[in-house]
């Protein structure tokens, strides 16, 4: 979020993942929102933690008709969760528009990269997706091209 927006405090962050427990929102140049949601797949908070953050999510996606873009946030490192999965296929199943971003892509070969792109698309479904760092600001003009383009009136 703070790489794509360009400040370093914009959103708050943690080496912890799991640490948003609430939806955020962040207005961007006046004209729309990013909407930071939690990620319940990584939080070590317990079962009820998770299930009361799932049950935000899923209200929140059922409740904003005005979505125009997801970015689904997968690590390049590893095949998707079946939290990851389940994310995909909800998001699919409700018509919600969406990237698939893979982070920390600047921790991989380019070998590696591409491994794990073919692995992670055809884990979900075919997506095509984008390799993101958030160190490097690697594949952060091709996701504000897609944002651009999904609030483009």
């Amino acid at each position: 979020m703070n790489r794509l927006a360009g400040s370093k405090n914009l959103a708050r962050t943690s080496a912890t993942p799991g640490k948003t427990q609430s939806i955020n929102f962040y207005r961007i140049d006046g004209s729309f929102f990013f909407v930071d949601l939690p990620g319940f797949g990584y939080a070590k908070a317990g079962k009820e933690a998770v299930r009361h953050w799932k049950t935000l999510i899923e209200q929140y996606f059922r409740n904003r008709p005005v979505i125009v873009l997801t970015v689904q946030l997968v690590d390049s490192r590893m095949p998707p969760t079946p939290l990851d999965l389940q994310l995909s296929g909800w998001l699919e199943e409700l018509r919600i528009p969406r990237i698939v971003v893979a982070t920390k892509s600047d921790k991989l070969s380019n070998n590696q990269k591409a491994a794990q792109s073919r692995l992670i698309s055809e884990s979900l479904g075919g997506q095509s997706v984008l390799m993101s760092s958030s160190q490097t600001g690697a594949g952060c003009r091709e996701i504000w091209k897609h944002v651009l383009q999904a609030t483009a009136v």
